[in-house]
């Protein structure tokens, strides 16, 4: 027999509970080639071969599972066009392009310091030979 359905509010959510929910999407959203595979659907629709060409240093495979957790999380579109062979092809949803802004900003500003973040690398390497490293 089927539970009857309430109206009773769901469990509030705890600080932990958003902290969890939070991560687990930075950890979709702030990864590299997450940010890379946005930038490129920024301005149209792309095929799986565009997009593995656009993004410098993709395998194959973690381009596959890069808009797998896109799809999943609602901010790319995958559709399949019944044609031989299969033609597919990706786009960003509604709540992908407001994503856009964030993640241009944060290629702007690596963009803007790769120099100085490069010279700081090679100091710090300089310093700290790699046995000295943990």
């Amino acid at each position: 027999m089927l539970a009857p359905v309430t109206d009773s509010p769901e469990p509030a959510e705890t600080e932990e509970d958003v902290c969890r929910q939070v991560l687990r999407i930075l950890g979709v959203v702030g990864d590299k080639w997450s940010i890379l595979v946005v930038g490129h659907l920024r301005d149209r629709t792309l095929r799986f071969g565009e997009l593995h060409r656009a993004v410098t240093g993709i395998s194959q495979r973690m381009l596959t599972l890069t808009l797998r957790h896109l799809e999943r999380d609602g901010l790319v579109t995958r559709t399949v066009h019944a044609s031989v062979p299969p033609r597919v092809e990706y786009a960003l949803t509604e709540l992908g392009s407001t994503l856009l802004a964030a993640a241009t900003a944060l290629g702007d500003w690596a963009t803007a310091h790769r120099t100085e973040i490069g010279a700081n690398r090679r100091r710090y390497d300089h310093a700290h030979p790699p046995r000295a490293r943990a």
